[in-house]
């Protein structure tokens, strides 16, 4: 017979969720930033319902945009995030914003050894004005960012692919595009179904 004292309750283990956020100025353009927030706020919901007793997803939110790099909100459950809308304005310091994400990750205080992987996603119309090259190889060859599951958004009709297809590296995983609202909601689909296992 098992005695109660002897059962050992485990917590979920943590598994966390950066999201790279464009808050430059030409995501003003055609309300880009208007579909970002509503890409942030349909990615939060969805995640939110995949709870379970393995995994508790954590969200944290790297912006880019005026004021630098910078993190909007800290990690979080994501059944706790109550979305605040963020505004465009700026140039676009995306190498910045790599190399928060790479902090971030590297830091065991933040997220424990017994997190899963993490996931990053970017939400970008792909048009940095800062080197972010540097930047995104030191990201990418990290020893714990390099074993993220990345995944990109294009925002905006003018957008330019080529640096979130760099930041995909050698994945077989599509930029996904933010152009329709049906792309929106596919690509949330497949961020919940990856996370989620």
């Amino acid at each position: 017979m098992i005695e109660l004292n002897n059962l050992v309750i485990h917590e979920a283990r943590p598994l966390p969720v950066v999201i790279l956020a464009d808050t430059s100025g030409s995501m003003n353009a055609d309300n880009n930033i208007g579909i970002l927030n509503t890409a942030i706020r349909e990615m939060i919901d969805s995640l939110s319902g995949e709870a379970s007793l393995r995994a508790q997803v954590y969200i944290a939110v790297i912006t880019f945009g005026k004021n630098g790099a910078r993190t909007h909100l800290p990690f979080n459950k994501s059944s706790d995030i109550n979305w605040n809308d963020l505004e465009a304005n700026g140039k676009t310091p995306m190498g910045e914003a790599f190399s928060m994400a790479q902090a971030l990750i590297e830091n065991k205080e933040i997220i424990s050894r017994r997190s899963y992987a993490p996931t990053i996603v970017l939400l970008s119309d792909g048009k940095p004005n800062d080197d972010y090259k540097e930047p995104l190889q030191n990201l990418l060859s990290s020893p714990r960012a390099a074993k993220a599951f990345r995944m990109a958004m294009s925002i905006g009709a003018n957008d330019d692919q080529d640096v979130l297809k760099e930041f995909l590296g050698d994945s077989d995983l599509p930029v996904f595009q933010a152009n329709e609202a049906r792309q929106i909601q596919k690509f949330f689909k497949f961020v919940t179904m990856s996370v989620s296992q």
